[in-house]
């Protein structure tokens, strides 16, 4: 298992990658989790010689699905700029030697509405032939795709592991598995543990994600950890294993995922004290 932290947790968008990864290495990151929000403040050549100069990797990368972003959407200039989006990810992954990428793509951060049962119809039908084209073009890539179930406050689609098996079988490309979130589980699974049983029995792991049930610090929370971690080893995933957490200067994810305070002393405090917590939880 490699241990790192999402770059949403201390830069929003990236634009010091050299310092980023610096302070990954400082506190202990195998891995650092990029996320794409603005491809201008990016440099795919900066980003590799940063990687080589500190032998941080970067294996798994993310996105910010907002309303313009939206494979799912009633909108068509909205579903067509989500593919594109999506499309660009998988070119910037390739030429930073990424091999996943992890979120929500199948709908915008935030998006949670009352719906009819034939606007339900038509987010699934959008939200999967959408993400068919999507993984057609990744896979002539080679990439891969993490799906990510997200909690009934930030989306109205998947929220559960259930609902992700569903999707992913839908959509039927191999490169397509589960981004599994301890946050998000832990408000829609009645189990989480089985819930990741059955993710990885019936598709793919291709991502995890760990923060505390306050989206802190893993570690200083109440999450059964253990048991966590017990499924996890029981489907035999041993990959990416990322903090998620998110700085409040953020503005686009902060009201999506309703951030509205500091989760812990220090931006930094979230590594210094969370890499270490999961390195030792997964050496039992």
């Amino acid at each position: 298992m490699k241990f790192g932290i999402n770059s949403l947790a201390w830069q929003s968008p990236v634009t010091e990658i050299d310092r980023l990864l610096r302070l990954a290495k400082k506190y202990g990151c195998d891995i650092f989790e990029l996320a794409l929000e603005d491809f201008s403040t990016l440099d795919p050549d900066a980003i590799n010689k940063a990687v080589e100069d500190t032998g941080v990797l970067i294996k798994t990368v993310t996105g910010i699905h907002n309303e313009v972003r939206d494979i799912s959407a009633d909108e068509a200039d909205f579903r067509d700029s989500g593919i594109r989006y999506a499309k660009d990810m998988v070119d910037f992954a390739a030429a930073i030697g990424a091999e996943v990428i992890a979120g929500p793509i199948y709908s915008a951060v935030g998006k949670a509405r009352q719906q009819t049962p034939d606007e339900v119809g038509l987010k699934w039908k959008y939200g999967v032939e959408n993400m068919k084209i999507i993984a057609d073009y990744g896979a002539k890539k080679g990439i891969k795709f993490a799906i990510e179930t997200l909690n009934r406050f930030e989306t109205d689609f998947i929220n559960t592991v259930e609902q992700g098996v569903d999707y992913i079988h839908r959509i039927g490309y191999g490169n397509v598995g589960f981004l599994l979130d301890s946050f998000h589980m832990g408000i829609e699974e009645n189990n989480v543990p089985a819930a990741i049983r059955l993710a990885g029995t019936e598709c793919r792991i291709y991502d995890f994600h760990t923060s505390a049930n306050n989206r802190g610090t893993p570690g200083k929370d109440n999450t059964d950890w253990a048991s966590i971690r017990d499924a996890i080893r029981d489907v035999g995933y041993d990959d990416y294993c990322i903090i998620e957490s998110f700085t409040p200067d953020c503005v686009e994810i902060a009201k999506a995922a309703s951030v509205w305070r500091p989760f812990s002393e220090s931006p930094e405090a979230i590594a210094r004290d969370g890499v270490p917590f999961l390195k030792g939880l997964f050496a039992e």
